[in-house]
């Protein structure tokens, strides 16, 4: 059986600038000047691009699981339509546990098996340590995102570096 590789890519933070509070908005949506040309790249090179992202203001009762699908929609508008899939937690520690939300693993199993998935060809990109931990359960190796030095994972500053660091890999 042929297994693929993916990278597996958090929203806020990576795919969405971070705003430091819940974006459910499609006005909230700020993409990267470096995200599309990045993520086409990476398609082009044959990895099948997965979104795995916590949304715990769903629980909270903040917004909806549609207010989450059509910020996908429009993230994936603008990189051309060829984000994957998206698999998100809408649950909160605050309300229920869940061993879907990221530092847990089950979203990226999830995944693997639908999409069978080689997870040491394979990559997250995220912007907290826990985007990390969530991958390595699993055997998918991490790049932290941002400004933020982590404690896991390849810390870069750019999503273009992140796409170099795999590319060149």
């Amino acid at each position: 059986m042929y297994l693929k590789k993916a990278v597996f890519l958090d929203r806020d933070g990576v795919l969405n600038e971070e705003r430091g509070d819940y974006s459910w908005l499609p006005e909230h949506i700020d993409i990267p000047s470096d995200l599309r040309e990045g993520i086409e790249r990476l398609k082009g090179a044959g990895f099948v691009l997965i979104v795995i992202t916590n949304q715990g203001g769903i629980a909270k009762e903040i917004y909806t699981r549609e207010d989450v699908l059509k910020c996908f929609e429009i993230i994936n508008d603008h990189v051309g339509g060829v984000l994957d899939d998206q698999y998100y937690s809408p649950y909160h520690e605050v309300k229920t546990l869940s061993l879907g939300r990221k530092p847990g693993s089950l979203l990226f199993e999830r995944a693997i098996g639908k999409y069978k998935i080689d997870v040491h060809q394979s990559w997250m990109v995220g912007d907290s340590d826990r985007d990390i931990e969530a991958a390595a359960k699993v055997g998918v190796r991490g790049i932290l995102l941002g400004k933020n030095l982590g404690k896991v994972g390849l810390n870069v500053q750019t999503f273009s570096e992140a796409v170099e660091l795999i590319l060149n890999d």
